[in-house]
């Protein structure tokens, strides 16, 4: 007897290629498929692991026409915001499958879109939040969320260009910071009041093409600079503000629409979730299912969703944590890494370098991931102490 299989080998055009990317590209190779790594710089760490690479600036529209035309993928996974992704809704026209689709991609890189359609479309509970595109209107937009309040770029990596306003003399340093964070051509911040909350969380929500939304156990982070610092999984929550979360998650994502893993990331308060951003892809906090917390990681997760490959169930296996290792200074030398002996003499640890050409102040390099019956508390503190054995020179 013989039995005919659908080819499932697609060729898959990722447009950013960091250490998500890379691990990313490692997930869809172990189900065959073909990935052409994109970047504005060579050596990107999902390049190094890539069947092929292009760089290019992605937010040159002609530049991604002529990469899309050359190469032909059936899917287009974009991993950073600063893409020109008005773009996708012709590639989808041109019938390239776009993760998780054109209107979520391009929704999603712009925080005021994504904003609205949470707040005024979806209708979950978000904090009180107003935009500017000058320093008078952050001013007047602070005047309505109060002091303290929070502004962000609309479009930055990572948490860059985020700061809190306490007093009137910070809110020129926040524009100007902001400034300098925002990532693309789009100059505009929102301003969002202050939410006295307890904890934040990711709550990393899976939609499939055939198959139910699936929610991985709550990740909860710290963060500084506007970038996460540690994450471990689960977070001790409660279950009412957690089905809260994954009820407005599961809104959200899909009035979005497509397949794939989000990123959702909420404010956890006494009185219940406030929805805060969305990624439609792997999240940094979300590293720390490399640590085996559960029986498929975010990358795993990932490229089955967006390939249509089942996933019957996200099963908790143990408990974990991630802490980041950073470099202090900026050097075009290739680095290397110092200390991994002493790091992984750890019990339950384990050390994943990224391949970053080359380092900056605070640049994300490695991250330590500790795993285990301890808890999360203990996790944290154990990642954290392998981290700190490692230096970048």
């Amino acid at each position: 007897m013989f039995h005919y299989f659908c080819s499932m080998n697609k060729k898959i055009l990722l447009l950013g290629s960091g250490e998500l990317g890379k691990e990313f590209v490692i997930a869809c190779q172990r189900y065959g498929q073909h990935v052409v790594a994109v970047d504005s710089y060579a050596g990107a760490p999902a390049m190094q692991v890539a069947d092929d690479f292009e760089v290019i600036n992605m937010l040159d529209g002609a530049e991604l026409d002529r990469i899309v035309a050359k190469h032909h993928p059936d899917l287009i996974v974009p991993e950073i915001e600063a893409i020109r992704t008005e773009r996708f809704y012709d590639y989808e026209q041109q019938g390239i499958q776009v993760v998780p689709s054109a209107k979520a991609a391009n929704f999603t890189m712009n925080r005021k879109a994504i904003r609205d359609l949470a707040s005024k479309d979806v209708g979950v509970r978000t904090a009180t939040y107003r935009y500017a595109t000058s320093f008078e209107e952050l001013a007047a937009g602070v005047e309505v969320c109060g002091i303290p309040c929070v502004v962000k770029p609309l479009m930055s990596s990572s948490g860059k260009g985020q700061s809190v306003i306490k007093s009137e003399e910070d809110i020129q340093k926040a524009w100007d910071y902001a400034m300098e964070g925002s990532r693309g051509d789009l100059k505009e911040v929102i301003v969002e009041g202050f939410i006295d909350f307890d904890y934040e969380i990711t709550l990393l929500t899976v939609t499939q093409k055939n198959g139910e939304t699936l929610f991985c156990p709550p990740i909860g982070h710290r963060q500084e600079r506007g970038d996460y610092q540690e994450s471990w999984q689960p977070m001790p929550m409660n279950q009412e503000h957690l089905a809260e979360a994954q009820e407005m998650a599961a809104k959200v994502t899909s009035a979005l629409g497509g397949a794939g893993i989000w990123g959702v990331e909420f404010f956890i308060t006494k009185e219940g979730a406030y929805f805060s951003e969305l990624s439609p892809r792997p999240h940094d906090t979300g590293m720390v299912t490399l640590a085996g917390t559960q029986n498929l990681s975010e990358f795993e997760l990932h490229a089955r969703a967006i390939l249509g490959l089942p996933i019957p169930k996200i099963e908790h296996l143990q408990n974990g944590a991630s802490a980041v290792v950073l470099t202090s200074e900026s050097s075009d030398q290739a680095p290397h890494f110092v200390g991994l002996e002493d790091a992984l003499s750890v019990e339950n640890t384990e050390i994943r370098i990224f391949g970053k050409p080359s380092t900056r102040p605070y640049r994300r390099m490695a991250v330590a991931l500790a795993f285990g019956t301890e808890s999360v508390e203990d996790l944290v503190e154990k990642a954290k102490l392998t981290a700190a054995k490692i230096q970048v020179k």
